[in-house]
């Protein structure tokens, strides 16, 4: 092989690739075998084994390690896999709805990143778990771990059963809520009773996560207050949102290891503050140790 770029060249060189080369990468660490990576490409395997041997070749190192029972990146090809994809984590409601667009435009922009959304019931998006790169949360964010960025907030929404007495309303007041038997995630979601002064806060039920939340929900057991986004990616029979007038709206912010951020991270950050509305001229970045 030709002499191993360091890691400072490697992004360099592989922006410089084809993108069918790193399209096989890709499709051999998914797939699991170079047999199933050439049915999902729709090439000849020799063909994807030709594409990895020109890779390896170029980037002078070996990607993968490969048995008769396995194949598993190297640490050169974890790192040549990091640039070839965004992994966008969420617990709840990931964009909300920019979602889609969000996709859209990134596909045009960036085609030879891909780009995967990942849910999971972690209070940093899946990133403090290595699930992600970077993560879009509505809640607080430990600034000594991750920096971030807002970009963007959104209105608070209450969620009732359809045949609710308040259903048919069209909008219900933060004041009333303490009337109901509130649902709460304790661990990812964005309501807690301090929105509520001390004398006046609602009686709680803890839910396990969104799924649960909703299911509760639809059944009568409580109402819920969750963010705007929520009400566009979580459409369920059975449960309907209302706006929350004199609630405060929720931040939504992205968080990314400050240490080591992906190389896409803030053209991500710059294309979904383009989405919210208003917040191209908030966007702050609440930065330690952040290079640029």
């Amino acid at each position: 092989m030709r002499k191993m770029h360091t890691s400072g060249d490697l992004y360099a060189v592989i922006m410089d690739l084809e993108l069918r080369h790193l399209r096989c990468l890709v499709a051999i660490v998914d797939a699991g075998t170079f047999t199933d990576a050439a049915i999902e490409l729709g090439i000849s395997q020799a063909a994807v084994s030709r594409n990895l041997i020109a890779l390896e070749q170029i980037l002078g190192v070996r990607l993968l390690h490969r048995t008769s029972r396995s194949i598993t990146p190297t640490t050169a090809g974890v790192h040549a896999l990091a640039h070839t994809r965004l992994r966008i984590g969420h617990a709840w409601a990931a964009m909300g709805r920019h979602t889609r667009e969000f996709q859209r435009r990134w596909a045009v922009r960036y085609p030879d990143v891909e780009l995967h959304l990942i849910r999971t019931n972690s209070a940093t998006g899946g990133l403090a778990e290595g699930l992600c790169d970077i993560a879009v949360l509505r809640t607080a964010v430990d600034s000594t771990r991750f920096a971030s960025a807002i970009v963007g907030h959104e209105r608070r929404y209450c969620a009732l059963a359809a045949d609710d007495p308040w259903a048919h309303r069209r909008s219900i007041r933060l004041g009333e809520i303490p009337q109901r038997t509130l649902l709460i995630d304790r661990r990812t979601g964005t309501t807690t009773p301090g929105l509520w002064p001390p004398d006046a806060q609602p009686h709680t039920r803890d839910t396990r996560d969104i799924d649960d939340w909703l299911a509760v929900i639809a059944a009568g057991g409580g109402v819920g207050i969750t963010p705007e986004g929520t009400t566009n990616q979580y459409r369920r029979d059975g449960v309907v949102f209302r706006p929350l007038r004199d609630a405060p709206p929720i931040t939504v912010r992205v968080i990314w290891r400050q240490h080591d951020p992906h190389p896409s991270t803030h053209a991500a950050i710059a294309l979904l503050t383009d989405l919210y509305p208003g917040a191209s001229g908030q966007a702050a970045l609440a930065r330690r140790g952040q290079n640029g």
